[in-house]
């Protein structure tokens, strides 16, 4: 089976071993492609549909960006919101058109994001909860203006038949996204009452070894 070209998103596929498989779908990070977290494919179980999806901005001289970082004349830098929110409704279609076109689950969608991808993996999972099973954020945090209707949140999860759960990691020393900046994640989340696991480990902005097989173990439980 090939990816096919005609949906909103470009991407690489790893086909299940069988039909109605849940799928797993990629975020790669900011400047990356979506070959990078494809490396992991191999490694994950065939029960899993994986789908590796490419960001829409291309950036030069051979990237893509869910959203641009701008940074001003003090040396500070700061996300594109509206541009996060326009892929972020980008990718709840782009789901919506794989559920129509691959052998997939209808109602087992699973996202890993890294970086820029974690913390748009947030903003999409919290903004439509009802559609995704887990959620796996690597090396990011959790961004509350990336939200849709985030006065509506607690009522939105109260409603919600469908309650992802979350694993979140994190180096310590990571000098990309501070390590900090990734503890508020949990507190939020547990506020909203929904399962998650953080993880931390003695690295920079990247997956450890241990990290990855951590995330695999919790992944494939109860596949």
């Amino acid at each position: 089976m090939k990816a096919l070209t005609n949906l909103s998103l470009q991407h690489v596929i790893r086909p299940a071993q069988k039909e109605n498989a849940p799928l797993l779908l990629l975020l790669h990070g900011y400047g990356s492609n979506e070959d990078d977290l494809f490396s992991f494919a191999p490694e994950i179980s065939q029960e899993f549909f994986i789908v590796s999806a490419r960001a829409p901005y291309d950036m030069q001289p051979y990237g893509a960006a869910w959203y641009a970082i701008n940074f001003d004349a003090t040396g500070g830098k700061f996300s594109d919101v509206e541009q996060a929110k326009e892929s972020i409704q980008l990718l709840v279609k782009f789901i919506e058109e794989l559920k129509k076109s691959y052998p997939i689950s209808q109602d087992k969608i699973n996202i890993l994001g890294f970086s820029q991808g974690a913390i748009l993996s947030y903003g999409l999972s919290l903004s439509y909860p009802q559609l995704f099973d887990k959620v796996v954020c690597m090396s990011g945090y959790l961004n509350e203006e990336m939200i849709e209707n985030p006065e509506e949140l607690e009522s939105r999860f109260r409603e919600s038949e469908n309650k992802p759960s979350y694993f979140i990691s994190h180096g310590t020393v990571d000098q990309v996204v501070p390590y900090a900046w990734a503890k508020q994640a949990p507190d939020f989340l547990k506020k909203l009452e929904l399962n998650h696991v953080f993880k931390d480990y003695p690295i920079g902005h990247g997956v450890a070894r241990d990290n990855f097989y951590d995330m695999k173990a919790w992944l494939e439980k109860e596949l």
